[in-house]
């Protein structure tokens, strides 16, 4: 959880209200999103938020402040982004932001970890790493190392291609102990997990499985092996494209509710038969004419209507609710799938330590 959504930052208030906040501060993390033991949490200070600004507009104590006071398990230094990749930069002439941005991370991160220490807080530090290059991001765990850290979080990454990112961890590797763990910030890359946990690579954050859900245009529900785009019913006054067309009098409000009916009622009553199959889809096209789509999705939901994918899913949200997990429609609806698509992800994860450990064991005993 970032400090930021919580208290707010440059670019506005935070999108907790005062009383959830104050809720928060006064059960703590742990009791606030009734975490079961074995999760573990990690607060950052947000600062996606304050990229414009030359210095950060946080200190050290205000963000500790923030880590303890909520009960945080560990909690990343104050840093500042460096939005640029040059690999070929050197320290001397590479960009003099940039270079000034990694030296206030580093500063901040001595700060942060010396004040932990000092006043015996409980939250274990984690230190900061930026840079622009697979030498600058190297350098800079060098020396968090030598401050004391033993888990690093890589930032600034997010826009790097997964080739650049294994070129900044093959960099890092030649200089970090054994006993570091990093931390990659707000990547993924399903695909690449088995290489970056090869260079130290232990946890990760990232908001693109859970956001897809509502966010994509098509993949919006996720199984282990495929994604499909999910059955959009939007609501009639919900849609402020629609709202706009009843009120210019393009189209008739009584007929659009009577129809947004005839497609939830269909999708409902749908069975995986052919005659439910064709029956939905022209319910859902009559709505996307109604709504002025401009490109149809009916292809792409006849694949999600044949494969009916929440019919196999093992996961509590799909077992209770069943096509419903698949319409695109509320929010409230559209964040379960985002939870669905969690639940695949950690799926899927627990399948890629499980073949890594079997890997090791195999190499082990030849």
């Amino acid at each position: 959880m970032s400090k930021s959504i919580v208290d707010g930052a440059m670019k506005g208030a935070g999108k907790y209200t005062g009383a959830q906040r104050a809720r928060l501060y006064r059960l703590g993390i742990r009791r606030f999103f009734r975490l079961p033991a074995s999760v573990l949490s990690l607060g950052d200070n947000g600062a996606f938020n304050y990229a414009d600004e030359l210095v950060p507009p946080v200190t050290v104590e205000e963000t500790l402040d923030f880590y303890e006071g909520c009960g945080f398990d560990a909690g990343v230094s104050v840093d500042h982004i460096i939005f640029g990749y040059d690999p070929q930069a050197s320290f001397e002439e590479v960009d003099a932001a940039w270079a000034e941005r990694r030296r206030i991370t580093l500063r901040l991160a001595e700060e942060f970890i010396t004040r932990i220490s000092d006043e015996g807080l409980k939250v274990q530090p984690v230190g900061a790493a930026q840079g622009w290059s697979p030498a600058s991001y190297a350098d800079s765990v060098r020396q968090l190392q030598l401050m004391g850290y033993s888990r690093i979080a890589l930032g600034g990454m997010v826009p790097l291609k997964t080739k650049d990112i294994l070129e900044c961890l093959r960099a890092i590797d030649a200089v970090r102990s054994p006993s570091t763990e990093l931390h990659l910030l707000g990547i993924t890359r399903f695909d690449s997990m088995d290489a970056f946990s090869e260079y130290g690579v232990t946890s990760f954050d990232s908001t693109s499985a859970f956001r897809q859900a509502f966010m994509d245009d098509r993949n919006n529900f996720h199984t282990e092996t495929d994604s499909f785009i999910a059955l959009r019913v939007p609501q009639v006054d919900g849609n402020p494209t629609l709202k706009r067309a009843i009120l210019a009098g393009r189209v008739s409000q009584k007929e659009a509710v009577a129809q947004e009916r005839m497609c939830l009622r269909a999708l409902r009553d749908f069975d995986g038969s052919e005659r439910a199959v064709q029956t939905t889809l022209t319910e859902l096209g009559t709505y996307e004419t109604i709504c002025q789509i401009n490109k149809s999705n009916l292809p792409e939901y006849e694949r999600t209507l044949r494969a009916a994918p929440w019919t196999v899913c093992e996961c509590s949200l799909c077992r209770q609710l069943g096509i419903e997990i698949a319409i695109f429609r509320g929010t409230e609806r559209n964040k379960r799938r985002g939870f669905h698509n969690m639940s695949v992800l950690a799926s899927k994860m627990k399948k890629l330590k499980s073949n890594m450990l079997v890997s090791t064991i195999r190499s082990n005993h030849g």
